[in-house]
């Protein structure tokens, strides 16, 4: 079989640049999305360097045009799209909900729920037209798509948004060979977790250090499902840290 094209977004760091890498190692040729050039040039450049196949695609998910352009250039690069993982996304600001501005609800938004939205939409455009048919999409949902941390509305409101997502893709793309799921994680080392160090704020209001494991463990996870044939599915993993909280967040 031919080398298998993968699209990952948010590809710069965190557990978006270890997912590409370790797609890369299992034979994809990878398209790296993500808002800052130089972070996707560099990894371009390590996965090439390595023997691999990948090219970087500066956009901001959050574009409909920058995300269509993104799509039109693996087209004319690669003839076809084989993955696409919905990767992109922030946290929110720590605030009470009634602190809370438009503007930073609809920043959440923008990116991790209508970024994903658009990133699907054109990933069946062409999964649906491309010979063979199909392909897979998998969406980077969180343990706070099914439990919320405190103070975190705008993030906790889009990541169970981004189950429904996950659940109406699957249905509409049974049609047409198009396989969906989501990977939730609990806890990954990232940027994001290290800006952590004052710890995490628990229900009971305290903080504590929680438990991290390493990003490779989300990457490996990532590579078998979409290591997997069409006629199955993975349609929710949950990869966390053992000992974190989770159930209840306390």
């Amino acid at each position: 079989m031919d080398a298998r094209i993968a699209l990952i977004t948010g590809a710069g760091s965190g557990i978006g640049r270890a997912s590409a890498t370790a797609l890369a190692e299992a034979g994809f040729s990878v398209a790296l999305a993500g808002r800052r050039a130089e972070p996707l040039r560099t990894l371009e450049a390590t996965i090439n360097d390595a023997g691999g196949n990948a090219i970087a695609l500066p956009a901001d998910v959050t574009d409909e045009a920058a995300v269509v352009a993104c799509f039109q250039a693996i087209d004319q690069k690669f003839g076809r799209l084989d993955l696409l993982f919905n990767n992109a996304g922030i946290n929110s600001p720590q605030k009470p909900i009634d602190e809370l501005s438009l503007n930073e609800w609809q920043a959440v938004v923008d990116i991790n729920l209508t970024g994903s939205f658009l990133c699907a939409r054109e990933a069946f455009r062409m999964m649906k037209a491309q010979s063979p048919r199909g392909g897979r999409i998998i969406n980077n949902g969180s343990l706070a798509a099914y439990v919320p941390r405190v103070l975190a509305t705008p993030y906790t409101a889009t990541k169970h948004a981004i189950t429904g997502l996950t659940k109406a893709l699957s249905l509409e793309g049974r049609e047409f060979d198009i396989a969906c799921g989501q990977i939730d994680i609990g806890n990954a080392q990232s940027e994001m977790t290290e800006r952590r160090s004052e710890g995490m704020l628990q229900p009971d209001g305290s903080r504590i250090q929680e438990p991290i494991i390493d990003v490779a463990h989300v990457a490996k996870a990532v590579v078998y499902m979409a290591s997997l044939p069409l006629d199955a599915n993975v349609q929710f993993m949950t990869v966390m840290a053992t000992k974190m909280p989770y159930i209840g967040r306390g």
